[in-house]
């Protein structure tokens, strides 16, 4: 695809104002960002190693153990002992903020649908404390393998992996809370000026992506416990895989939108959304395009004949 095809893609769904600031957005590259493993060590700490080796940061006012790194590459990043320790991990910024909406909490029992490398499975029992009982899937063997290092090195307890296909799980499991970080086209992560990654953008990419997007929702619909809560999220800008897939949801499901707490949100810049309460991340230096909706299913009632 070229990149004025990317450009008319992106039109469809915003402005022109909104169009040339999210083409901005994806012409710059982003600093890298790294997440304080709260099970092996403390904040305190990984700021003492980062100012011991001169790496200059910025704090982030939403997670208190996020940290943008300014004057260091990733190269330098690794070669230290707290990562080489799995005392810090390295996750962009945006990634973060599904597990942080999740909330887990103590005795929960949660699902990660599409969990490999781990990024988010490591951060959901890094917030519970390792106290949250979490179920992570991935299909692919390798990624799978990947998933089980990273859950290793970070120190996580209480979490069964399974190396299956979210969508064909059997249906007599039932979660409190359910993530479902879906595969995507992959739209505000571009870098447009790798022509390489620009040219692997089609149409038949948003596609498969959409159909496994669907597929993936009516699955976790089925395993989400009546009340429980459904954070869904893309790494992608593209309606089509975010606010009309969800839409399809609201009209024919038994869901509700729940506000995504302000703190989260009030220092980032948000595209416009065509459902109230969903999110979608602008993307900029410090953060990757990324859609976000938490989704409450409600409780039939008994007098319901649905």
């Amino acid at each position: 695809m070229r990149l004025e095809d990317l450009e008319n893609i992106i039109s469809k769904d915003y402005n022109a104002t909104e169009t040339k600031e999210i083409m901005a957005g994806l012409n710059q590259k982003r600093f890298m960002s790294m997440r304080v493993n709260t099970l092996k060590s403390t904040k305190e700490h990984i700021l003492e190693v980062l100012k011991n080796n001169d790496i200059k940061y910025e704090e982030v006012s939403w997670y208190d153990d996020a940290l943008i790194i300014l004057n260091k590459d990733e190269k330098f990043i690794r070669s230290l002992d707290i990562y080489q320790k799995g005392e810090i991990y390295l996750q962009s910024l945006s990634s973060m903020i599904p597990a942080s909406v999740l909330a887990p909490k103590a005795n929960e029992i949660i699902l990660d649908m599409t969990a490999a490398p781990g990024s988010k499975t490591t951060q959901l029992a890094a917030i519970s404390n390792n106290q949250a009982m979490i179920t992570a899937v991935e299909k692919n063997k390798v990624r799978c393998e990947r998933l089980k290092y990273n859950i290793n090195k970070l120190g996580v307890k209480k979490v069964v992996v399974l190396n299956e296909d979210a969508r064909y799980l059997d249906d007599n499991f039932k979660f409190d809370k359910i993530l479902l970080d879906a595969p995507c086209s992959g739209s505000g992560t571009l870098y447009v000026q790798n022509e390489e990654i620009i040219s692997q953008f089609d149409e038949d990419l948003i596609k498969r992506s959409t159909i496994f997007q669907e597929e993936l929702l009516n699955k976790a619909l089925l395993l989400l416990k009546p009340g429980g809560i459904l954070v869904y999220s893309t790494c992608s800008i593209l309606k089509k895989e975010n606010e009309l897939m969800i839409e399809k949801f609201l009209k024919s499901m038994e869901l509700e939108v729940v506000k995504i707490d302000e703190k989260i949100l009030g220092s980032i810049s948000c595209l416009t959304t065509n459902i109230k309460g969903a999110v979608t991340v602008m993307p900029d230096q410090y953060y990757e395009g990324f859609f976000v909706i938490c989704l409450r299913k409600i409780s039939k009632s008994p007098c319901s004949n649905n």
